[in-house]
């Protein structure tokens, strides 16, 4: 009887343990399906060095604003590997001063001349920001696959000095119609999300006097599988 209950012990342990590693350790199929169906890489999308590229505007009942480009970079940017050496221009920071005409729920729009497409299918957005320890909240307006607008919250600017915002694009659902959609498996040519500028919201106790906000290298962490495996000899939609 006890050689039947240790053996019976034995044989649930076992069990047990073999159970924990089968549901913790992941499939080695799926593994190598992921990675070889992606190509991550961090790109630029805007350095600001083009002047009047971007403008800035408020309701004229809440204040006015005033933009333009100021020599500077922050200190802790790094160069994107791939860009050493090709001496792309980069000496510029975007600027944004708001004078408040009233206290209030004021918020404050960056916009570029036209949308800035980004390559790929995007995961990450960053952004530099000086934003003089306010208690203001930085918003990215971007536009998807289908031409529709959505936000995504940057974070609070209550910080000193320059520092490094993010953004994550969320994926898009599986029924490939609601959320954002960056690829349509009909268009294998035409595809990823366009930023359309940036929204301040403003905290109503900071909202009076003069305020101002920097911005620098604008850049992306994105999909590149499809761009590397297009066909080239395919049509070109938008005739």
């Amino acid at each position: 009887m006890k050689k039947f209950l240790i053996f019976t012990l034995i044989f649930l342990i076992g069990g047990f343990l073999f159970a924990q590693q089968e549901v913790g350790t992941p499939d080695p199929n799926s593994l190598g399906i992921e990675s070889a169906q992606q190509l991550i890489k961090e790109v630029s999308v805007d350095k600001f060095e083009h002047d009047g590229f971007w403008r800035s505007a408020m309701s004229k009942d809440e204040g006015y604003t005033t933009s333009r480009l100021f020599a500077g970079a922050p200190a802790g940017k790094q160069a994107i590997p791939e860009e050493e050496g090709l001496e792309i221009a980069d000496n510029f920071v975007l600027g944004t001063r708001v004078d408040f005409l009233r206290r209030g729920y004021n918020s404050f729009t960056i916009l570029p001349m036209r949308p800035i497409p980004i390559e790929g299918i995007t995961k990450t957005i960053t952004l530099w920001v000086a934003g003089r320890n306010f208690n203001h909240e930085l918003i990215i307006l971007i536009q998807d696959f289908f031409g529709r607008h959505y936000e995504f919250s940057m974070g609070k600017l209550n910080f000193t000095g320059w520092q490094r915002l993010y953004a994550t694009i969320p994926p898009a659902p599986e029924d490939g119609i609601s959320g954002v959609i960056q690829r349509n498996y009909h268009y294998h040519n035409n595809f990823g999300i366009k930023v359309t500028g940036f929204r301040i919201d403003c905290d109503p106790l900071e909202s009076r006097g003069s305020y101002y906000i920097y911005f620098d290298d604008l850049r992306a962490n994105t999909d590149l599988f499809t761009e590397h495996h297009r066909d080239e000899d395919d049509m070109v939609d938008g005739w």
